[in-house]
């Protein structure tokens, strides 16, 4: 399929060619200067969902996209509802409605890639990003396509995953991690313990004000749309095998596998092999897909189909990120 191929399906003034010869990761570009994305998304919106079931991600390139309400525009020309942000992982600032700050976390750290909230008992079936102010040196949203990388994933060690699932232990607190009214954005704990019955999630106040969890999750998943079954958990991710070494040592010294801020098991509670979380981290690296953000770019991504991370970066950068399609993940234990 050429690229020709590709545009002839859209209407208006745009180039359309992927990235990735797989294929993946469609980069959209505006031939034309002030075409409104919103608008170019309704008028091309049955097309473009085509398209991101086929390519994964879609990257739209020198649109009119001036402000964190136009995005949100954007996305809610794709998908109307956006989602909120509950049980977070990160920190995250609302600048707009349902528009939040990408990550608050350190300029200096990677962030590995991950389906977004695969931890949680729902999550958002489509990503958005916008290229808000883009960094200087580095700061890329790497993405990687689940089509390369859950072939990959050895026969023995997806049937282990897929027969028992991951379980989630994170502890709460100023200390340790991101506080439990930050994360549930409540003060009341009996708001708290309902989301966590709710959610068939477990649950234990631990001193003065900590809160510990854990919940067994799936460990693959299938598309809703393409049938196709993917890799999507967040165990490579939280295993306390990625923290620095010195750090990790340090942790599960002073606190033990259960205490440390965030760690995965097997859902039936035997410990993950680090050989094997090392294993899932370098099959998405190797099929990493990366740009340089400009401005006003924004990137769909479906959250099934591709994993996305954080290239570390220096001086001022701020990506935003929306959520649509709500999902809903199988009880496990």
């Amino acid at each position: 399929m050429t690229a020709q191929d590709v545009r002839a399906r859209f209407t208006g003034p745009v180039t359309a060619a992927p990235l990735d010869p797989e294929p993946f990761l469609l980069r959209i570009e505006a031939t034309a200067p002030g075409l409104r994305l919103d608008e170019w998304i309704r008028a091309n919106r049955a097309q473009l969902g085509e398209e991101l079931d086929r390519h994964a991600a879609l990257l739209f390139r020198g649109f009119a996209v001036d402000s964190p309400e136009e995005f949100g525009a954007a996305a809610r020309a794709f998908s109307p509802e956006l989602l909120d942000y509950l049980e977070r992982a990160a920190p995250r600032t609302e600048i707009a409605d349902k528009v939040f700050t990408s990550t608050e976390l350190s300029q200096d750290q990677w962030i590995a890639f991950h389906h977004e909230m695969s931890y949680s008992h729902n999550w958002p079936g489509r990503l958005y990003f916008y290229g808000d102010r883009p960094s200087r040196t580095g700061g890329a949203t790497p993405v990687a396509s689940e089509r390369a990388v859950f072939p990959r994933i050895p026969a023995e060690l997806r049937e282990r995953f897929q027969r028992h699932g991951v379980c989630y232990v994170r502890n709460y607190g100023p200390v340790l991690d991101i506080p439990w009214q930050v994360v549930f954005q409540t003060t009341d704990r009996a708001e708290v313990e309902a989301y966590c019955r709710a959610s068939h999630t477990r649950f234990e106040w631990v001193g003065k004000d900590g809160l510990r969890t854990r919940a067994v999750r799936q460990a693959v998943s299938r598309h809703p749309r393409t049938g196709e079954t993917v890799w999507f958990n967040h165990a490579h991710l939280w295993h306390v095998s990625a923290l620095q070494p010195e750090v990790a040592e340090y942790l599960l010294g002073a606190y033990g596998p259960e205490g440390v801020p965030r760690n995965a098991f097997y859902g039936d509670g035997s410990p993950l092999e680090d050989e094997a979380v090392a294993l899932i981290g370098k099959l998405y690296e190797d099929s990493a897909v990366s740009f340089p953000w400009q401005r006003g770019d924004v990137l769909v991504v479906d959250n099934y189909l591709a994993t996305h991370a954080r290239e570390p970066f220096r001086g001022d950068r701020r990506i935003l990120v929306a959520m649509s399609d709500l999902q809903v993940g199988r009880h496990l234990g």
